[in-house]
C-alpha cells in the first residue's frame, strides 16, 4: 500500500488551500473527496437544464488576501466582481434603505428615517472596523492550545497583546459584541427600526437563533471582517459563480503534484497504536499516509468517521456536546425575469446588492420562534441575490438565476417530521414571501433547487444542515474550537489533524483553516526530527 505525506479528507476550499501548502513544502498529498466535483460547498453546478448558480455558498468576501495571493489565483481565473451597493432593504410600507456605495451616500439613506441614526454611523463603522482588525489580523493565527505548557502561553500572550493594545472603549465594545445579544448591541447605537434590521440580518446568517439571543452581535462581526479586491468590509460575486474559486484552485495543486480522487466516500479514520495511520474508503480501499487531515466538520469526523474506542471518553463526549444545526435553507432559482419590487420598481443597482427581506427585528425574533415551533416561520427571513445580472454565463439569455439563502429553520422539525416531506412547503412560503414585496416574483420562477437543512447534510456533509461546521458561540470559538485542548487543528489521536470551518476561525469561504492546518503538520514534522523542505507559511 502506498503512504501518501498526506491523506486529506474532503476537497472543499480549506482542504485545497491545505492541500496547496503541503504540496508547497514538498509532501505528497492526496484529496479524498465524497462527491463527484471538487470544492465542497463552494461549487458551482447546473440546477436546471441551462441555469447554472453557486449551488451553496455564494458570495465573496472572507476569503483571506494571503491565500489569493500565494496560490496565484488571479492567473488561474479568479475574478470578483464587487457589489454596487451592499444591501436593499424593501419594508411592507413602500419605503426601502440602501447601504453602501460609500459613507455619505449611506447615511443619506439613514437620513430618511433617523437624522440621529446617520451621525451616529461612521463612529458605529469605525468602532467595528478598529475591532474586525484586530480580529483580521487572529484569522492566520494558530490559537493557545490548553495544555501545551509554555507554546500554550507565549501564543496567549501574543494574540492577547493585540487586544491588550486597543484602547479601553474598544475594549470595552469588543465585550459587548462577544456577550450582547444584537438587538442590546445595536439599540445602544441606532433607534430606526429599518437601520437595525440591515444590520441585524448579519447576526442570524448562520445562527439559529434571535437577534435577542446574548452573544449573536459577534456573528454580526464575523461577517464583516473580510474584503474584496482589498477594500474592507466589501462583498463580491465570483464570476463563474463560487465553482470558479475551487476549479482554479484545483488547477494549482494538481499542477503540484496534489492527487484528487472524487467519488472517494472515507467510511473510517485507521488508528494504529494510538496513531491516525490512513483511512478506509466505502469501497474497501486504504488509503495510507503520515498525516490525516479532516476538512469535513467536527462532529461528521469523530462522531461517523472514526471509532470511538479510538478517541478519549471526555473528548467523546464534549464532541457530542457540540452544537450545530445554523437553521439555514437554501434555494436555487430559475427566473423568466427580473423581479420587480412595489418600493422601487423597476432595473438598478439595487437588483445587484444582498436583498434583505426581513423588515425588523421582531420579526427576525418571531421567524426564531416559529422556527422552534413550527419547523419555519410562514414570514420567513430572506436573502436574494440575482448574480446573472452580472455574470450572463449563468443562464440562458433573457433569464436569470437567483440564490435564496433563508434563515431560522429549524435542523430538525419538531414533531418527528422530516424534511423529506416538508421542503417543498417551506420552499412555496420562501417564495410567496419574495413574491409579497415584489408582485409577479412567484410566476416568473422556471424551476427550483431546494436544500433544506437535511438536504445540505446529505449532499455536503454538512451535520445538522450547518453552514458553519457549528455554532459560533463564544464557547466554540478560538481555542476552543471545536474542543478546548484540540483547538490548534490538531485531534486528540497523533497524525490527526483538522482543516475545516469547524477550527479556528469557523466558517466561511476563508481559506484560514486550511492554511492554518498546513502550518500546524508542517511544524510537527519539523519538531519530529525528519527531514522536510519547508517554507514559512
Amino acid at each position: 500500500m502506498y503512504k501518501y505525506d498526506a491523506v486529506i479528507i474532503g476537497g472543499g476550499h480549506n482542504g485545497l488551500v491545505c492541500a496547496f501548502y503541503l504540496a508547497r513544502a514538498g509532501y505528497k498529498v492526496r484529496i479524498l473527496e465524497r462527491r463527484g466535483i471538487i470544492g465542497g460547498a463552494a461549487v458551482t453546478e447546473e440546477f436546471h437544464p441551462g441555469f447554472r448558480n453557486s449551488v451553496a455558498s455564494y458570495t465573496v468576501s472572507l476569503l483571506h488576501p494571503k491565500v489569493i495571493k500565494d496560490m496565484a489565483l488571479a492567473d488561474h481565473g479568479y475574478r470578483v466582481i464587487e457589489r454596487p451597493i451592499a444591501n436593499f432593504l424593501p419594508l411592507p410600507d413602500g419605503r426601502y434603505l440602501k447601504v453602501g456605495g460609500g459613507l455619505e451616500r449611506t447615511q443619506g439613506e439613514f437620513a430618511k428615517f433617523s437624522k440621529k441614526d446617520a451621525a451616529a454611523l461612521p463612529h458605529y463603522q469605525a468602532t467595528l472596523e478598529r475591532i474586525a482588525d484586530v480580529l483580521r489580523g487572529l484569522m492566520l493565527e494558530t490559537p493557545p492550545n490548553a495544555g501545551d505548557g509554555l507554546p500554550m502561553l507565549i501564543a496567549a500572550l501574543s494574540q492577547g497583546k493585540r487586544v491588550a493594545a486597543l484602547p479601553l472603549e474598544a475594549r470595552r465594545d469588543l465585550l459587548d459584541l462577544f456577550l450582547k445579544s444584537a438587538r442590546a448591541f445595536l439599540d445602544g447605537w441606532f433607534e430606526s427600526d429599518p437601520v437595525k434590521a440591515v444590520f441585524a440580518f448579519d447576526a442570524v446568517v448562520g445562527n439559529y437563533a434571535s437577534p435577542d439571543t446574548p452573544g449573536s452581535a459577534y456573528v454580526l462581526l464575523h461577517h464583516v471582517m473580510g474584503q474584496v479586491n482589498g477594500k474592507k468590509g466589501a462583498w463580491g460575486h465570483s464570476v463563474g459563480g463560487m465553482g470558479a474559486i475551487t476549479q482554479a484552485m484545483a488547477r494549482v495543486v494538481r499542477a503540484m503534484g496534489v492527487e484528487i480522487s472524487l467519488e472517494a466516500a472515507v467510511e473510517l479514520v485507521l488508528v494504529d497504536g494510538g496513531r491516525a495511520v490512513g483511512v478506509r474508503l466505502e469501497s474497501g480501499e486504504e488509503v495510507m499516509g503520515t498525516a490525516v487531515i479532516a476538512n469535513v466538520g467536527p462532529k461528521l469526523l469523530y462522531e461517523q468517521m472514526m471509532d470511538p474506542a479510538d478517541l478519549p471518553q471526555d473528548f467523546r463526549k464534549r464532541v457530542r456536546n457540540f452544537k450545530v444545526g445554523s437553521g439555514s435553507f437554501r434555494m436555487n432559482v430559475a427566473l423568466s425575469a427580473l423581479p420587480d419590487f412595489s418600493c422601487l420598481p423597476g432595473k438598478g443597482e439595487h437588483l445587484e446588492a444582498g436583498i434583505i427581506i426581513a423588515p425588523d427585528m421582531d420579526y427576525m425574533d418571531r421567524a426564531f420562534s416559529d422556527a422552534k415551533t413550527d419547523g419555519w416561520s410562514r414570514a420567513p427571513i430572506v436573502e436574494m441575490l440575482i448574480p446573472s445580472i452580472i455574470d450572463d454565463s449563468l443562464a440562458p439569455p433573457g433569464c436569470h438565476v437567483a440564490s435564496l439563502f433563508c434563515q431560522q429553520f429549524a435542523p430538525q422539525l419538531p414533531d418527528g417530521r422530516s424534511w423529506d416531506d416538508a421542503g417543498q412547503a417551506a420552499a412555496d412560503d420562501v417564495i410567496a414571501t419574495v413574491d409579497a414585496y415584489a408582485p409577479g416574483f412567484a410566476a416568473s420562477v422556471i424551476a427550483r433547487d431546494i436544500l433544506s437543512p437535511l438536504d445540505l447534510e446529505r449532499k455536503f456533509g454538512m451535520v445538522g444542515g450547518d453552514i458553519m461546521h457549528g455554532a459560533m458561540t463564544l464557547d466554540q470559538l478560538w481555542a476552543a474550537r471545536p474542543v478546548l485542548g484540540q483547538g490548534a487543528y490538531r485531534g486528540p489521536v497523533e497524525g490527526l489533524y483538522m482543516c475545516g470551518a469547524g477550527t479556528h476561525p469557523g466558517g466561511g469561504v476563508s481559506g484560514a483553516p486550511g492554511h492554518n492546518a498546513a502550518r500546524a503538520v508542517l511544524k510537527d514534522k519539523a519538531l519530529g526530527g525528519r527531514l522536510w523542505q519547508r517554507r514559512s507559511i
